[in-house]
Protein backbone atom coordinates (compact mmCIF):
# COMPACT_ATOMS: atom_id res chain seq x y z
CA UNK A 1 0.00 0.00 0.00
CA UNK A 2 1.58 2.72 -1.30
CA UNK A 3 2.22 5.64 2.06
CA UNK A 4 3.85 9.07 2.51
CA UNK A 5 6.66 10.10 0.08
CA UNK A 6 9.16 12.06 1.61
CA UNK A 7 10.60 12.97 -1.01
CA UNK A 8 7.39 15.31 -1.71
CA UNK A 9 6.48 16.04 2.71
CA UNK A 10 5.43 19.28 2.72
CA UNK A 11 7.21 21.90 4.41
CA UNK A 12 6.22 21.69 8.49
CA UNK A 13 5.51 25.54 8.49
CA UNK A 14 2.89 25.16 6.08
CA UNK A 15 -0.26 23.84 5.01
CA UNK A 16 -3.29 22.52 6.94
CA UNK A 17 -3.10 19.16 9.15
CA UNK A 18 -4.82 16.26 7.83
CA UNK A 19 -7.61 15.90 10.27
CA UNK A 20 -8.95 19.72 10.36
CA UNK A 21 -8.62 19.76 6.48
CA UNK A 22 -11.28 16.51 6.59
CA UNK A 23 -13.36 18.17 9.56
CA UNK A 24 -13.61 21.61 7.91
CA UNK A 25 -14.86 20.38 4.81
CA UNK A 26 -17.92 19.20 6.77
CA UNK A 27 -17.55 14.96 6.70
CA UNK A 28 -16.72 14.15 9.85
CA UNK A 29 -15.50 15.67 14.01
CA UNK A 30 -11.44 15.56 13.87
CA UNK A 31 -11.25 12.78 16.41
CA UNK A 32 -13.46 10.79 13.79
CA UNK A 33 -10.82 12.21 10.67
CA UNK A 34 -7.97 11.04 13.07
CA UNK A 35 -9.79 7.40 13.37
CA UNK A 36 -10.30 7.52 9.40
CA UNK A 37 -6.63 8.22 8.89
CA UNK A 38 -5.25 5.62 10.96
CA UNK A 39 -7.46 2.98 9.27
CA UNK A 40 -5.79 4.32 5.74
CA UNK A 41 -9.38 5.35 4.18
CA UNK A 42 -7.93 8.82 3.08
CA UNK A 43 -5.22 9.51 0.32
CA UNK A 44 -3.74 12.63 -1.37
CA UNK A 45 -2.26 12.75 -4.68
CA UNK A 46 -3.26 9.05 -4.32
CA UNK A 47 -0.86 8.51 -1.61
CA UNK A 48 -2.32 6.80 1.50
CA UNK A 49 -1.94 8.92 4.54
CA UNK A 50 -1.62 8.01 7.81
CA UNK A 51 0.13 10.61 9.79
CA UNK A 52 -1.40 12.75 11.83
CA UNK A 53 0.63 15.59 11.28
CA UNK A 54 0.74 15.58 7.62
CA UNK A 55 -0.15 19.03 6.13
CA UNK A 56 -2.22 19.04 3.23
CA UNK A 57 -1.01 22.31 0.64
CA UNK A 58 -3.12 23.88 -1.45
CA UNK A 59 -3.59 22.16 -4.38
CA UNK A 60 -3.57 19.32 -2.83
CA UNK A 61 -5.85 16.35 -4.42
CA UNK A 62 -7.40 14.86 -1.37
CA UNK A 63 -9.79 11.77 -1.16
CA UNK A 64 -12.00 9.60 1.43
CA UNK A 65 -12.99 6.26 0.32
CA UNK A 66 -12.05 6.90 -3.44
CA UNK A 67 -14.11 10.28 -2.81
CA UNK A 68 -12.82 13.23 -3.68
CA UNK A 69 -13.02 15.74 -0.69
CA UNK A 70 -14.08 19.44 -1.54
CA UNK A 71 -13.00 21.51 1.37
CA UNK A 72 -15.89 23.95 2.89
CA UNK A 73 -14.09 27.22 2.85
CA UNK A 74 -15.80 30.83 3.29
CA UNK A 75 -14.41 33.37 1.08
CA UNK A 76 -13.08 36.53 2.77
CA UNK A 77 -11.16 39.68 1.43
CA UNK A 78 -9.24 42.09 4.20
CA UNK A 79 -8.06 45.22 3.78
CA UNK A 80 -4.97 45.98 5.98
CA UNK A 81 -2.70 48.82 6.57
CA UNK A 82 0.83 47.38 6.19
CA UNK A 83 3.53 48.71 9.10
CA UNK A 84 7.12 48.77 8.47
CA UNK A 85 9.12 45.63 8.81
CA UNK A 86 6.73 43.18 8.18
CA UNK A 87 7.19 41.13 5.46
CA UNK A 88 4.39 40.73 2.19
CA UNK A 89 4.82 36.80 2.98
CA UNK A 90 3.05 33.82 4.36
CA UNK A 91 5.73 32.87 5.89
CA UNK A 92 9.42 33.86 5.85
CA UNK A 93 11.34 32.10 8.45
CA UNK A 94 12.74 34.60 11.18
CA UNK A 95 10.17 37.73 9.93
CA UNK A 96 7.13 38.82 10.90
CA UNK A 97 4.60 38.65 7.98
CA UNK A 98 1.29 40.16 6.69
CA UNK A 99 -0.79 37.37 7.50
CA UNK A 100 0.18 37.43 11.20
CA UNK A 101 -1.50 40.69 11.99
CA UNK A 102 -4.87 39.15 10.14
CA UNK A 103 -5.46 36.28 12.75
CA UNK A 104 -7.97 34.38 10.53
CA UNK A 105 -8.96 30.31 10.72
CA UNK A 106 -8.94 30.63 6.83
CA UNK A 107 -5.98 30.74 5.21
CA UNK A 108 -5.44 34.06 3.17
CA UNK A 109 -3.14 35.34 0.44
CA UNK A 110 -1.91 38.61 -0.20
CA UNK A 111 -2.63 40.36 -3.78
CA UNK A 112 0.77 41.84 -5.00
CA UNK A 113 3.32 42.92 -2.41
CA UNK A 114 4.54 45.85 -0.46
CA UNK A 115 8.38 46.36 0.57
CA UNK A 116 9.41 45.48 3.49
CA UNK A 117 10.36 49.10 4.69
CA UNK A 118 7.04 50.26 2.60
CA UNK A 119 3.66 50.54 4.69
CA UNK A 120 0.23 51.04 3.40
CA UNK A 121 -3.07 49.34 1.80
CA UNK A 122 -2.79 45.58 1.28
CA UNK A 123 -5.61 43.85 0.33
CA UNK A 124 -5.87 39.64 0.98
CA UNK A 125 -8.18 37.10 0.01
CA UNK A 126 -8.41 33.00 -0.39
CA UNK A 127 -10.70 33.69 -3.16
CA UNK A 128 -8.08 32.27 -6.13
CA UNK A 129 -9.37 33.34 -9.22
CA UNK A 130 -10.01 37.23 -8.08
CA UNK A 131 -6.82 36.75 -6.38
CA UNK A 132 -4.89 36.16 -9.54
CA UNK A 133 -6.84 38.31 -11.44
CA UNK A 134 -5.67 41.14 -9.83
CA UNK A 135 -2.12 39.55 -9.29
CA UNK A 136 -1.48 39.58 -12.79
CA UNK A 137 0.86 41.97 -14.67
CA UNK A 138 -2.16 42.41 -17.47
CA UNK A 139 -4.15 43.73 -14.71
CA UNK A 140 -4.65 47.58 -15.37
CA UNK A 141 -5.68 48.92 -11.99
CA UNK A 142 -4.35 52.03 -10.49
CA UNK A 143 -1.92 51.76 -7.16
CA UNK A 144 -1.49 55.31 -5.41
CA UNK A 145 1.20 56.44 -3.17
CA UNK A 146 2.66 59.10 -1.18
CA UNK A 147 6.54 59.08 -1.34
CA UNK A 148 9.03 61.01 1.03
CA UNK A 149 13.19 61.02 -0.84
CA UNK A 150 16.31 62.36 0.54
CA UNK A 151 16.95 65.14 -1.32
CA UNK A 152 13.79 65.68 -2.33
CA UNK A 153 13.12 65.89 -6.50
CA UNK A 154 12.30 68.84 -7.84
CA UNK A 155 9.91 69.72 -11.01
CA UNK A 156 11.95 68.51 -13.56
CA UNK A 157 12.77 65.45 -11.95
CA UNK A 158 8.74 64.78 -10.91
CA UNK A 159 8.32 65.51 -15.11
CA UNK A 160 10.77 62.48 -15.84
CA UNK A 161 8.65 59.88 -13.18
CA UNK A 162 5.36 60.72 -15.51
CA UNK A 163 7.10 60.44 -18.27
CA UNK A 164 8.61 57.32 -17.56
CA UNK A 165 12.47 56.21 -16.48
CA UNK A 166 14.45 53.44 -18.58
CA UNK A 167 14.59 50.53 -15.71
CA UNK A 168 16.42 47.79 -17.41
CA UNK A 169 16.11 48.85 -20.92
CA UNK A 170 12.22 49.34 -20.40
CA UNK A 171 10.69 52.34 -20.11
CA UNK A 172 8.24 52.48 -17.08
CA UNK A 173 4.42 53.32 -18.28
CA UNK A 174 3.78 57.30 -18.18
CA UNK A 175 2.51 58.11 -14.34
CA UNK A 176 0.50 61.04 -13.02
CA UNK A 177 3.01 62.52 -10.35
CA UNK A 178 2.15 65.38 -7.76
CA UNK A 179 3.46 67.31 -5.44
CA UNK A 180 2.30 66.80 -1.86
CA UNK A 181 4.79 68.62 0.44
CA UNK A 182 8.06 70.13 -0.45
CA UNK A 183 9.85 66.79 1.01
CA UNK A 184 7.12 64.28 -0.71
CA UNK A 185 5.39 63.62 -3.71
CA UNK A 186 2.12 61.66 -4.89
CA UNK A 187 2.17 58.69 -7.80
CA UNK A 188 -0.18 56.89 -9.37
CA UNK A 189 1.11 53.72 -11.39
CA UNK A 190 -0.62 51.39 -13.57
CA UNK A 191 2.12 48.70 -13.57
CA UNK A 192 4.14 47.06 -10.63
CA UNK A 193 7.25 46.37 -11.57
CA UNK A 194 9.56 44.83 -8.94
CA UNK A 195 10.69 47.66 -6.46
CA UNK A 196 10.20 50.08 -8.98
CA UNK A 197 9.24 53.09 -7.31
CA UNK A 198 12.72 52.75 -5.44
CA UNK A 199 14.46 52.30 -8.83
CA UNK A 200 12.75 54.93 -10.35
CA UNK A 201 13.56 57.64 -7.91
CA UNK A 202 17.28 56.18 -7.41
CA UNK A 203 17.85 56.73 -11.32
CA UNK A 204 16.87 60.39 -10.34
CA UNK A 205 20.29 60.75 -7.92
CA UNK A 206 17.75 60.61 -4.70
CA UNK A 207 16.83 57.72 -1.91
CA UNK A 208 13.36 56.36 -0.75
CA UNK A 209 12.49 57.80 2.85
CA UNK A 210 9.26 56.63 3.40
CA UNK A 211 6.91 54.95 0.46
CA UNK A 212 3.17 54.43 1.60
CA UNK A 213 -0.02 52.79 -0.31
CA UNK A 214 -2.94 54.68 -0.23
CA UNK A 215 -5.31 53.58 -2.85
CA UNK A 216 -5.81 50.48 -4.97
CA UNK A 217 -8.09 51.13 -7.75
CA UNK A 218 -10.93 52.22 -5.61
CA UNK A 219 -10.16 50.90 -2.16
CA UNK A 220 -8.65 53.95 0.18
CA UNK A 221 -6.83 53.06 2.99
CA UNK A 222 -8.02 56.41 4.43
CA UNK A 223 -7.91 56.86 8.49
CA UNK A 224 -7.29 53.05 9.21
CA UNK A 225 -4.47 52.66 11.96
CA UNK A 226 -1.07 50.70 10.95
CA UNK A 227 -1.33 46.92 11.66
CA UNK A 228 -5.32 47.59 11.65
CA UNK A 229 -7.50 45.68 9.23
CA UNK A 230 -10.76 45.24 8.62
CA UNK A 231 -13.41 43.27 6.10
CA UNK A 232 -14.09 44.43 2.65
CA UNK A 233 -17.98 45.45 2.29
CA UNK A 234 -20.04 43.18 -0.28
CA UNK A 235 -20.39 46.13 -2.57
CA UNK A 236 -16.63 46.74 -2.44
CA UNK A 237 -16.56 42.60 -3.28
CA UNK A 238 -18.87 43.06 -6.07
CA UNK A 239 -16.74 45.88 -7.57
CA UNK A 240 -13.20 44.49 -7.44
CA UNK A 241 -15.24 41.04 -9.40
CA UNK A 242 -16.60 43.55 -11.88
CA UNK A 243 -13.21 45.34 -12.30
Amino acid sequence: MPTTDPEHSPSPDTGVRLQKFLADAGLCSRREAERRIAQGRVRVNGLVIREMGFKVQPGNAVSMDDKTVQPKETLVYVLLHKPAGVVTSCHHRGERVVTDLVPLPQRIFPVGRLDKDSTGLLLLTNDGPLHHRLSHPSFDHEKEYVVQTRPPLNANALAQMAEGILLDGRRTRPARVYRKTPQSFGIILREGRNRQIRRMVAALGAEVQSLHRIRMAFLQLKDLAPGKWRYLHPEEILRLKQL
